[in-house]
């Protein structure tokens, strides 16, 4: 089986299972692999709980500090059963995939995987153990929806959340993963959109999802007229470092190997971290007077999010442009145009994780090329950012109608939004009954 280079998560479809190409005696487990993607695999997990929870438990007011921290949590214990009795299967399941042929299994996968089916100890992705991998990409199915919370926090009912979450990671999470990442037949593989470590995947789809979720919801009361700061901005500092630090594992756990394309992904993912924190806050300085802790923090976050799609490859020069552009648009973004359009993105869910991993996704049909330094197989810049754009376009629509009408039914259904009284309370108290702080 001849897999793109380029292509990062996608190339693992070589399962030893029934239906797909490479054969048991092909593969032969290798331990430095799979000790380093037990790593990254805990490193990824570890940027949703405690990272994605204390950074944005510092953002909202101390009456919700618990109630999104509650929601990483169950989101965490959620997705992994959803995980692993369909999710892994409806993303990874190759049956019925034949290159440059569209049909059903292009857009979704089938259940022969379902329940972890087949699986035991031999059970071999590349030279690590099948359940290190379906362990991995669990990782990424739970912090998908989880940045959402982002974009609606401190209005949504704890149980309309909980079961838009399973809904959503079933009809868009999973079918946009296996359109990127199945490999032959997937319709976006197919189309040779390039997202080594999930730009579309996780970040746009994430993003967008979060955008519709807060138009849908409305604006939190009050909102914009009542102030609103950060309660604890300690704890979204620490929360934005311990997801750069996680990152790694995101980024260069995506090589599924202990070699030279995870240490160019390590080392690309800091050049771009650095230089989009840099570039928001000096874009912050100068159109504000001063730099915000705040500010640096987010800026961190929209560089690793830019150079998510691109790490596998870009080089380093490509990650410093690609982590400067994204820091500057995802602050004016997050800032001036939310403003000026009027949306309540509580903690800019879209505006650092939508916007950032557009720019990002486009930006890696430039820098992928090696004329500019890259280490793809990019020849035709134009037409690879071509590519690009059709995949961002395709998710952005898909990912922006799908969730749209879960929301609305789910709306007509339970309702989605707490009640006035308690949204004034807060949702600590008026969902779980606790407090973040006993004074």
């Amino acid at each position: 089986m001849t897999l793109r280079k380029t292509a990062g998560l996608g190339a693992l479809l070589s399962l030893v299972t029934p239906g797909l190409a490479m054969a048991a005696d092909e593969v032969v487990l290798n331990s430095g692999d799979t000790a380093w993607m037990i790593v990254a695999t805990a490193l990824v997990l570890f940027m949703t709980i405690p990272g994605l929870a204390l950074f944005y438990g510092g953002m909202v007011r101390s009456k919700n500090v618990l109630s999104v921290m509650m929601q990483c949590f169950a989101i965490t214990g959620l997705i992994s059963i959803l995980w692993v009795v369909y999710g892994y299967s409806l993303t990874f399941d190759t049956t019925g995939m034949e290159q440059g042929v569209v049909n059903f299994n292009s857009f979704v996968g089938g259940l022969s995987k379902a329940f972890l089916s087949g699986l035991n100890t031999s059970s071999l992705v590349y030279a690590v153990p099948e359940s290190v991998f379906i362990t991995f990409q669990m990782t990424f199915a739970i912090i998908t929806p989880a940045l959402i919370v982002g974009a609606f926090a401190e209005r949504m009912k704890f149980s309309a959340m909980l079961i838009f979450m399973a809904v959503w990671f079933t009809l868009v999470y999973a079918p946009i993963a296996h359109m990127v990442w199945s490999g032959n037949g997937g319709l976006m593989w197919d189309w040779g959109v390039l997202d080594f470590a999930g730009g579309t995947v996780v970040h746009i789809n994430a993003g967008v999802a979060g955008l519709v979720a807060c138009l849908v919801l409305g604006k939190r009361k009050g909102y914009p007229h009542t102030p609103m700061a950060p309660h604890n901005l300690g704890y979204t500092l620490l929360g934005a470092a311990m997801l750069w630090i996680g990152w790694f594992g995101f980024n260069a756990g995506s090589a599924v190997a202990a070699n030279g394309t995870a240490g160019m992904a390590m080392l690309v993912t800091q050049i771009a971290t650095a230089a989009a924190a840099l570039g928001w806050m000096f874009a912050e300085w100068l159109t504000h007077g001063k730099p915000s802790a705040l500010g640096i923090a987010s800026g961190v976050v929209a560089g690793l999010v830019a150079i998510t799609p691109a790490a596998g490859t870009v080089g380093p020069m490509g990650a410093l442009v690609i982590g400067l552009v994204a820091g500057v648009i995802c602050y004016f973004c997050a800032t001036s145009l939310k403003r000026k359009v009027g949306y309540d993105d509580s903690l800019d869910a879209f505006g650092v994780h939508g916007v950032g991993g557009i720019v990002g996704a486009l930006l890696t049909g430039v820098f992928a090329a090696p004329a500019l330094g890259g280490f793809g197989t990019v020849e035709d810049i134009g037409a690879q950012l071509l590519t690009q754009f059709q995949g961002v376009a395709f998710t952005v629509v898909y990912t922006g109608i799908v969730t749209f009408v879960i929301l609305k039914v789910l709306d007509v259904v339970m309702g989605l939004r707490v009640n006035d009284e308690e949204e004034t309370v807060g949702l600590d108290l008026a969902q779980h009954n606790e407090r973040g702080y006993n004074l």
